[in-house]
């Protein structure tokens, strides 16, 4: 329930409350809220395709996932992109990332994640609604499992607590048991293998894997270069990119 309270804007019993502990534990279970948001996206998508063309309904199936987040991800995407592309120094780079403003390096990449989603779903749901659906799910998983291994591969990048919401932050980033994090993966590795098998397509499960383990790997280093480690913003990056991934993967198999 704490994950799900720090993922989305489903309200939780007022019991649930914060615990800086628990909620490091929470973190293995990202993915299965993954699980969920991607089934409500799925459910979106496959209702307004008996309405809509492919491409109307992969929009809106996006858009509600954005709704259903805060648009949480695209948020740490649009502020990763605007602190590492411009070539700022490590400390405006973080100062940059709680600015709560938007640059071209961020909107741009906000576009373009919105848009290659949108365009991938549509290209699923032009061939199988049903096998998109599971892909959809599939994509969400994954993308939240390869947050939470960046998670075990870096440190948290800032050092200071400035205010209870960057504690906050803090505390979920930080200190991640590796059982926890082998958890989230594992979850994310059976969404895959499951939606390869709708598709009976294990050659899309084998490169969504080697998508997301090099995406990871090279956000790692990327990170490591500038940032010296991650923050809640460029796990957002990582949830968008490990999304595209997988959809591109899945698309790919399909058209050949």
């Amino acid at each position: 329930m704490l994950a799900l309270q720090f993922l989305t804007r489903v309200p939780v019993p007022a019991w649930v409350g914060f615990d800086p502990a628990q909620m490091r534990r929470a973190v293995r279970h990202f993915p299965l809220v993954g699980v969920l948001i991607g089934a409500f996206s799925a459910g979106i998508a496959l209702a307004a395709s008996r309405l809509w063309p492919p491409t109307v309904a992969a929009a809106l199936a996006v858009a509600a996932t954005v709704w259903l987040t805060a648009a949480f991800h695209e948020d740490g995407l649009a502020d990763t992109f605007d602190a590492l592309l411009g070539a700022a120094p490590r400390d405006k780079a973080l100062a940059i990332m709680k600015d709560s403003r938007i640059g071209t390096y961020g909107a741009v990449a906000l576009v373009l994640s919105l848009l290659l989603r949108t365009l991938l779903l549509a290209e699923l749901m032009a061939r199988d609604p049903a096998a998109a659906a599971v892909i959809l799910i599939a994509a969400h998983a994954s993308g939240r499992s390869a947050a939470v291994a960046l998670m075990a591969a870096l440190p948290y990048a800032r050092t200071e607590e400035g205010d209870a919401a960057q504690a906050k932050a803090g505390s979920v980033a930080r200190d991640v048991p590796g059982i926890d994090a082998a958890w989230a993966v594992a979850v994310g590795l059976l969404t895959l293998a499951f939606a390869a098998w709708t598709q009976a397509s294990p050659i899309a499960a084998g490169a969504s894997l080697l998508a997301l383990g090099c995406m990871v790997l090279m956000l790692r280093h990327w990170l490591r270069r500038h940032l010296g480690g991650y923050t809640g913003d460029t796990l957002g990056a990582a949830e968008q990119f490990g999304e595209v991934a997988v959809l591109l993967s899945f698309a790919a198999s399909a058209s050949g």
